[in-house]
């Protein structure tokens, strides 16, 4: 799919400032180390994850989205008036109903003629929406879009390390399905895409692809989400299966991007990957054949951030200057289900609000850069 007249006006982006280390967690399991004898350092070797950051107590999706869907429209310089679409995209919502996206549309004060709804796919939600919105500017539905998620992992997190830790039974071999649950982290971003007439010099959003292999959907199963349930948050996860499966997905789909856009592997100045883990991101740049120095990371100090996690790494990459006028950028996204989305950008003059660049300032040193 190619876009024409679709623009990257701006990004929102926020982190918590709480930080929670993979040697803080095991200490929470230390019950279960020692028992099991596992070896200290362990989640932060296997994942090249050192720390991931959670929002305080309490805290409801809403309101960093609102803040950063606040943050995007202030660096766009855009009338609010002239945003037609609010789509809330994280896995993370406030209730079952009404649709998150109306209390985001509400604080942020946009016009009663939006669209307004949730989309959820995993860690492709805001990417979802974020094509969504190129194709309703491309249609001339809308003038400019925002696409806001933000992801709370305090919950899951809290509650498998407290499953992990009651459950006297368990075995090493258990525990593989709740590890992925232990890399989760929190943060919250909101791209703001317009016409090319309302952002010229903005970074151009020229192709997205999509790549379907559902027949894998049960490879990461959350608890249910249905009226009634306990919404204690557990996840299951085969994380080599969903790795092998997720990464095939990633290399059709980037061949279909390539196809779409005409680029070849050499002329890609940046590529920005969902962000696992260390091996995760190995296996799929050789998978891809693309290499390690041009490809932009948060996952050492982030975690696996869901939805927002590819968007926050590209504000973070922009904020740490890795990216300049003109640079081709692919964004390779993949997710449980298993989905992959992908776009095609060419960098422009794209500004960042927030407080991302703490990731720059105030980031632990990676120990595995896998």
């Amino acid at each position: 799919m190619k876009f024409e007249n679709v623009r990257l006006a701006s990004i929102g982006a926020l982190v918590p400032e709480e930080v929670w280390s993979s040697d803080d967690i095991e200490r929470r399991l230390q019950p279960l180390y020692e028992r099991l004898k596992l070896p200290e350092g362990r989640l932060e070797m296997m994942s090249g994850i050192a720390q991931r950051r959670v929002w305080p107590t309490g805290t409801m999706p809403s309101g960093p989205s609102i803040r950063s869907a606040k943050l995007a429209i202030e660096a766009a310089g855009i009338d609010p008036g002239r945003v037609g679409c609010l789509i809330h995209a994280s896995v993370c919502r406030d209730f079952l109903e009404p649709a998150t996206a109306s209390r985001v549309h509400h604080g942020v004060g946009l016009s009663s003629d939006c669209w307004v709804y949730d989309v959820s796919n995993a860690c492709l939600g805001v990417i979802n929406g974020a094509v969504q919105i190129a194709m309703m500017i491309e249609s001339g539905a809308i003038e400019a879009g925002i696409v806001v998620g933000t992801e709370n992992s305090r919950m899951l997190l809290e509650s498998t390390m407290n499953a992990l830790i009651a459950d006297s039974t368990l075995k090493r071999k258990d525990i593989k399905g709740a590890f992925a649950s232990l890399t989760i982290g929190s943060g919250s971003c909101a791209w703001l895409l317009s016409h090319a007439r309302l952002a010229a010099d903005a970074s151009s959003v020229d192709v997205g692809i999509a790549e379907a292999r559902t027949r894998f959907h049960d490879l990461c199963v959350s608890a249910s989400d249905s009226a009634g349930a306990n919404m204690n948050p557990l996840m299951e996860t085969d994380s080599e299966q969903l790795m092998a499966e997720g990464i095939a997905a990633g290399v059709a789909g980037f061949a279909k991007l390539l196809s779409e856009s005409g680029w070849s592997r050499d002329s890609i100045d940046r590529s920005i990957c969902h962000q696992v883990g260390g091996r995760h991101r190995a296996a799929m740049l050789e998978s891809m054949e693309l290499p390690l120095d041009r490809d932009s990371i948060t996952f050492p100090w982030l975690g696996n951030t869901g939805s927002v996690a590819l968007p926050l790494t590209v504000a973070a990459a922009a904020a740490r200057g890795e990216l300049s006028g003109g640079d081709r950028v692919a964004m390779l996204g993949i997710g449980s289900g298993i989905n992959s989305v992908m776009l095609a950008s060419r960098w422009g003059q794209t500004p960042v609000a927030g407080n991302v660049s703490v990731l720059e300032n105030g980031a632990l040193p990676l120990k595995n850069p896998g």
